[in-house]
């Protein structure tokens, strides 16, 4: 997205941002200090799950914060535990490592995946097969990976050990296994690729397939984890399960915390010293991470998602039937929602901003719709209303 950096700004120029800046946030808003109000349909990037302000989540962090900061994971961390006790009992997994970024959490998959193979007598397994179109941070494994050209360049060399197949292509998959392929890594939705979905089937015959061949199966949720489709995690659309999965963005609701879910057969050659992170799991990530799921977890709050989420897609669709000039077709599950762009989706991002709403871009032309799970039908009538306005102007031009 493009924008404006801040005049004499000693912030590396890794950003352009909008001028806008918040000082506070209620439910699915946020306000400036001369009190203008925007309607968030951007999450910080699908980040805060249970929309701002959340009184639970508020209240879980200032108890943890005015006992304790942080101490290493050298000691018992109870509320670890707990966290990790609940994503295990709600999942494929047995074991969960802690880390404090999407990114991170991919890093220690990776390394899972390879330390699973030396294990099991094959240290000639080493090799990942990814997907094209995939995102999986910004880390030089991680755009190793993903293989994405716009964020590889100029930090060449990169890390070797990743072999590429298009997205949803199981004979492809198939063909490019070796003898060195350790285990295949795919977003089940591919979130900053343009919101495509795999197919049901595809997922599970990649299970299949790392089955047959000996390989882990490895999803990234980081983007589509915690609730964000409408299920706790997206694999459970398939009815499947894979090895090895992260998690980050809306586990911690707006507090930076990472997830790398593995089952007992994947973890096994995970031991003391085989990876760390000082800040992981600490008390105050925890807390928070805890909060998020006390609500995500309670009575109906799945099903909500759902129904905003087809409601949504209800409204784009027909936003786009009304401008086949400028909007295409509408992709996504739950709450992670995408539309893709005849016209620029970074002008209609930036015209969005100007109608007082928040949504991102994505690859593919996409403009992406993800509001904190928390969204009502008037606030998603407001957004797209505003959409239709922009596409209106957009039209006009």
């Amino acid at each position: 997205m493009q924008g404006r950096a801040a005049v004499n700004s000693a912030v590396m120029t890794t950003y352009a941002p909008s001028d806008i800046a918040f000082d506070r946030g209620e439910g699915v808003y946020m306000f400036t200090k001369d009190g203008r109000r925007i309607l968030d349909f951007g999450s910080g990037i699908a980040v805060t799950s249970v929309g701002h302000g959340h009184p639970h989540l508020l209240a879980a962090i200032h108890a943890q914060v005015d006992k304790l900061l942080h101490y290493s994971n050298l000691y018992t961390i109870p509320e670890q535990e707990r966290l990790a006790k609940r994503l295990t009992d709600n999942s494929f997994a047995s074991s969960v490592f802690f880390c404090n970024s999407g990114a991170e959490a991919v890093e220690a998959g990776i390394k899972l995946v390879r330390r699973y193979q030396v294990e099991a007598g094959h240290p000639e397994k080493n090799r990942i097969i990814t997907c094209s179109g995939g995102f999986h941070g910004r880390t030089l494994a991680t755009i190793s990976a993903a293989k994405q050209e716009k964020h590889m360049q100029g930090f060449s060399p990169l890390l070797d050990g990743f072999d590429q197949v298009a997205f949803g292509n199981i004979n492809e998959m198939r063909a490019a296994i070796t003898d060195a392929t350790a285990g295949i890594l795919v977003e089940p939705i591919q979130g900053e690729g343009g919101i495509h979905y795999a197919e049901p089937d595809y997922l599970k015959r990649l299970r299949a397939t790392a089955d047959e061949f000996g390989l882990l199966l490895f999803f990234d949720e980081v983007q589509t984890g915690v609730g964000r489709t409408g299920k706790l995690f997206a694999y459970e659309y398939a009815d499947m399960e894979p090895d090895v999965v992260s998690l980050a963005k809306g586990l911690g609701g707006g507090i930076a915390v990472g997830a790398c879910l593995a089952n007992e057969r994947a973890s096994t050659g995970m031991a003391p010293g085989s990876h760390g992170s000082t800040f992981g799991g600490n008390p105050v990530a925890m807390a928070a991470a805890n909060a998020v799921l006390d609500i995500i977890l309670g009575d109906g709050f799945l099903g909500h998602v759902q129904e905003m989420g087809k409601y949504l897609k209800e409204r784009l669709t027909a936003l786009g039937e009304k401008h086949p000039n400028i909007l295409k077709d509408v992709r996504g599950e739950g709450l992670l929602v995408g539309i893709g762009c005849h016209a620029t989706n970074l002008d209609l991002v930036k015209a969005m901003e100007a109608e007082n709403v928040l949504v991102i871009p994505a690859g593919d032309n996409t403009v992406r719709f993800i509001p904190p799970l928390i969204v009502q039908k008037n606030e998603i009538d407001e957004a797209v209303e505003a959409f239709d306005k922009v596409c209106a102007a957009a039209e006009a031009l």
